[in-house]
């Protein structure tokens, strides 16, 4: 199996699992930052959006956990993906070269 072939099969398994728990950090904490800014209310009346966006409520070793691994699975994502949009590019290229000779 080629590179290409091998990045896209795990890019495409890896992803699922990452949709909630990344989407679970970017709504709450966008939803954390701009009901203090925006709205101006206090730390004490919206940190349980920061209890879920770092999951907290797992205790010491589980919020350590859950950082780390979104932290690892978004440069996954990244790193993968945009493995397979510059191949693709280059594919696209080449083939653009080709036709004009």
């Amino acid at each position: 199996m080629n590179r290409v072939a091998w990045l896209r099969r795990w890019h495409g398994r890896i992803g699922p699992l990452l949709v909630l728990p990344l989407l679970n950090s970017a709504v709450t904490g966008v939803s954390y930052r701009i009901a203090k800014d925006w709205f101006g209310l206090e730390r004490d009346r919206v940190h349980w959006l920061m209890a879920l966006h770092e999951g907290e409520w797992l205790g010491q070793r589980g919020e350590t956990l859950v950082v780390l691994l979104n932290g690892l699975g978004l440069v996954w994502m990244l790193a993968t993906g945009s493995s397979l949009a510059w191949q693709s590019l280059r594919r696209g290229w080449q083939k653009n070269r080709e036709s004009l000779r």
